[in-house]
């Protein structure tokens, strides 16, 4: 009896693989984090070294939680998804004291915690995707349009909240994050449409609640297509500078020096921050560029190649949602910065200063190298391979 109940256990025990995937998607993590360094410490020599102990922390955060088994993280889903909302909502709140939630060029986005700003919006967005997961295992929510309909409203909480701190570019990627996740969970193309149609809609409606220097931004962008420069000495100034600089990077770009006497020179606003790409290109030119772009691909193999590695539904679905939620935050920061997008504040994952940013992404990639990691147990089912009743 005893051997018996051993066996079983073993059948339901997933295994550790030594060679996964999640070594490409660490490996990408670890240079971009690097070249980070490197970058920041063009023009703040201590804060690049600040960033290089946060992402110490951060790898060692993601080692942590890449063994914990992922019964927990679906356990834990809906808990860390109300008290993420229980942070959007406590820094919103005007009674909070500012030595706790002190706004910064009017945005209330960060906590202090006494040693690190914390940024609740980062902790939502592995909330989000933990608590969708959890929501679409069911074949009643994945198949039926009623269950999507409830994954959408899932996602517009969140949206509104850091929508009003205001924080639009964190905002923009619940979206793409919530689409991914409904296409790998196998949704009928007929509600994938519809799902697709609400989400512009909603993500339409959300206008009139802009900051009013968030629609200038956009008003910027636009006058910017049409070849009218009256913004950029003003609300367009910092996009202009940083496609300024980005030409003056031409193709191997013009190293250290240099660069950081052109960033003075053209005293580009948050240059270590959100602009970090520009400073990557004027330093590296267009090489720099695309090595950045290929780091993010091969991140975002390592993380397909765990979701496709999966049976278990949660697991696939954590990994779909998390690689989405990276790709396309480098996405929106690339095309912001290059002229293509509103600049809305959006950091670059993993290269651009900041404390909750780069440990939450270093979190994001331990998750992913754990679920890269296991191997499903022998009893596993087939992934979305449901009964009627809809249980996993």
């Amino acid at each position: 009896m005893a051997l018996q109940s051993r066996t079983t256990k073993a059948l339901h025990r997933s295994k550790v693989r030594k060679i996964h995937a999640g070594w490409l998607l660490f490996t990408a993590a670890l240079l971009l984090t690097l070249l980070g360094v490197e970058a920041i410490s063009t023009t703040r020599p201590d804060t690049a070294a600040r960033q290089f102990a946060l992402g110490i922390a951060g790898i060692a955060a993601a080692f942590s939680i890449a063994f914990v088994p992922q019964k927990r993280y679906r356990q834990a889903s809906w808990w860390l998804y109300a008290i993420g909302l229980f942070f959007l909502v406590f820094l919103l709140l005007p009674f909070v004291p500012d030595s706790i939630v002190h706004p910064r060029n009017g945005a209330r986005r960060w906590i202090n915690t006494g040693f690190i700003d914390m940024q609740p919006s980062e902790l939502m967005k592995i909330a989000f995707v933990f608590a969708m997961a959890s929501h679409l295992r069911f074949r009643s929510h994945y198949r039926k349009f009623n269950g999507l309909i409830l994954a959408l409203f899932v996602a517009i909480p969140p949206m509104f909240l850091i929508l009003i701190e205001p924080d639009l570019g964190t905002a923009m990627l619940f979206l793409p994050a919530l689409i991914s996740m409904v296409v790998a969970a196998g949704a009928k193309y007929r509600h994938l449409l519809i799902i697709g149609l609400l989400s512009i809609i909603a993500a339409g409606s959300m206008y009139p609640i802009l900051k009013p220097h968030q629609k200038d931004r956009i008003q910027a962008l636009i006058a910017q297509v049409q070849g009218d420069d009256r913004f950029e000495q003003t609300i367009g100034y910092q996009g202009a500078r940083a496609m300024t600089l980005i030409g003056a990077g031409q193709v191997t770009g013009v190293g250290k020096a240099e660069a950081g006497e052109l960033l003075r020179a053209n005293h580009l606003p948050e240059e270590h921050n959100d602009m970090i790409f520009a400073v990557i290109v004027l330093r590296w030119g267009f090489v720099g560029s695309l090595l950045v772009w290929g780091l993010y691909l091969l991140f975002a193999l390592g993380g397909l190649i765990a979701a496709v590695g999966c049976k278990d539904p949660f697991p696939r679905l954590v990994a779909v949602g998390l690689t989405t939620m990276v790709i396309s935050q480098m996405i929106i920061n690339s095309a912001m910065t290059l002229g293509l997008a509103p600049i809305t504040g959006l950091t670059l994952p993993f290269v651009s200063a900041g404390g909750s940013s780069l440990v939450i992404a270093w979190l994001m990639a331990g998750i992913l190298f754990g679920i890269a990691m296991r191997r499903d147990p022998a009893m596993t089912r087939e992934g979305f391979q449901f009964s009627e009743e809809g249980i996993q």
